[in-house]
């Protein structure tokens, strides 16, 4: 496999591992970037840039990255926090009032960062034209989850909102900013780190992403001591049409092509961002301190993206799950590089986080999705390779 970029010293294992990812375990296309205190230390690249195609991944190749725009996503309603803009601890209601509506009056900011609102499922599914609609600002989608009941009381319990929170996010920035939350990451974000990342793909910039599919799973043998079967609870929900966990993951019936320019467009807030890993790793390295003079977030905010705000069985993922803020917390479910890091995975393979201790940023971009949430093989074997290479 010709991989190329480069690595500084100390990180060869990253190289390594991300090659032996080709050769074992059925890497199509992929990056991985890592940063340490605020300097780029690994930027690979290899493979294809569309997992059904032969030509080569670039070094401006991009991807969908399915949840892992949740992690970027959630760093607007921070920041807006962080600027005095918008109250955590008040009633959503508050800044969106027809979110009030169907028991949802008490519901607070926090509940829909930490997966505690209550709504990861709608009653009535979404067409892929209403879901995807935001040139109107997902004014329809926004309607539907401030329309709709919650399945527990708000606040009490938790379960992943795998795609209600794109409407959640989007409704709130929308009435706080008056921007739509893809324009707000786009200036307030993307332009001033100088990130390759899209709520939202410019017309312009579509030539340098790739197309994204399902690869067939591993041997078990390419596995790196991970489980790859799920337990029997939770096969059995995601087979069970009625479960939480099949409802969250079917609010948009049919399910929509991610290759499509329309998809593309949109930008969900929950599912649909678009990024080189380089961008992502940048990205989370400017939420610990300076890059090249830019910070995202203050220390106040750091800590408040990474304290535990839900832990325990997850209703909807039905494993032990640990929110923060809007990130995912390091834990078994989702192993990230220390008791202390944050991030989102992406469902089937990608995946970004920070870990504020040892000052490492880690983001990695695959074209080729298999069906885990978490813990994808090729990922972790990434992250093994940085805890290796920085301890």
């Amino acid at each position: 496999m010709d991989v190329q970029g480069t690595v500084d010293p100390g990180f060869e294992p990253v190289k390594d591992a991300f090659t032996r990812n080709f050769e074992q375990r059925g890497e199509r296309g992929a990056a991985v970037a890592v940063y340490r205190d605020g300097r780029k230390v690994v930027d690979l690249w290899a493979g294809t840039r569309d997992v059904d195609g032969g030509a080569p991944w670039a070094v401006d190749t991009a991807q969908v990255v399915r949840s892992v725009t949740k992690g970027v996503a959630a760093a607007v309603p921070l920041l807006l926090h962080q600027r005095g803009q918008l109250d955590l601890d008040a009633p959503v209601g508050t800044y969106w009032p027809e979110y009030k509506a169907a028991g949802k009056e008490r519901t607070r900011v926090r509940h829909l960062l930490a997966h505690r609102a209550g709504v990861p499922v709608l009653d009535a599914p979404l067409s892929p034209e209403d879901a995807l609609d935001a040139g109107s600002r997902f004014e329809r989608a926004t309607a539907a989850v401030a329309a709709q009941a919650p399945v527990w009381e708000p606040g009490t319990d938790h379960g992943y909102h795998a795609h209600t929170y794109s409407w959640l996010l989007a409704g709130l920035v929308q009435r706080v900013t008056g921007r739509s939350i893809g324009r707000w990451v786009a200036e307030e974000v993307a332009r001033p780190l100088g990130l390759d990342l899209w709520l939202g793909l410019p017309d312009d910039e579509a030539h340098r992403v790739g197309r994204v599919g399902r690869l067939d799973e591993p041997p078990a043998s390419a596995s790196g001591g991970l489980v790859l079967r799920p337990k029997r609870s939770v096969a059995e929900a995601y087979r069970d049409a009625g479960s939480l966990t099949r409802r969250a993951f079917a609010v948009i019936d049919p399910a929509p092509d991610e290759n499509a320019p329309e998809y593309r467009a949109a930008g969900l807030p929950g599912s649909g961002g678009i990024a080189t890993a380089r961008a992502l790793a940048r990205f989370y390295a400017a939420l610990l301190g300076p890059v090249d003079g830019h910070r995202l977030f203050a220390p106040a905010t750091l800590a408040l993206a990474r304290t535990e705000e839900s832990a325990g069985p997850d209703r909807v993922l039905v494993v032990g799950t640990r929110f923060g803020l809007g990130y995912m917390l390091h834990g078994p479910a989702s192993p990230l590089l220390a008791p202390g890091s944050f991030g989102h995975p992406g469902r089937g393979g990608s995946l970004a986080f920070a870990d504020p201790e040892s000052g490492i940023a880690f983001a990695y971009v695959t074209n080729g999705m298999r069906k885990g949430v978490t813990a994808d093989p090729r990922a972790q074997a990434l992250v093994r390779a940085v805890r290796k290479a920085n301890g």
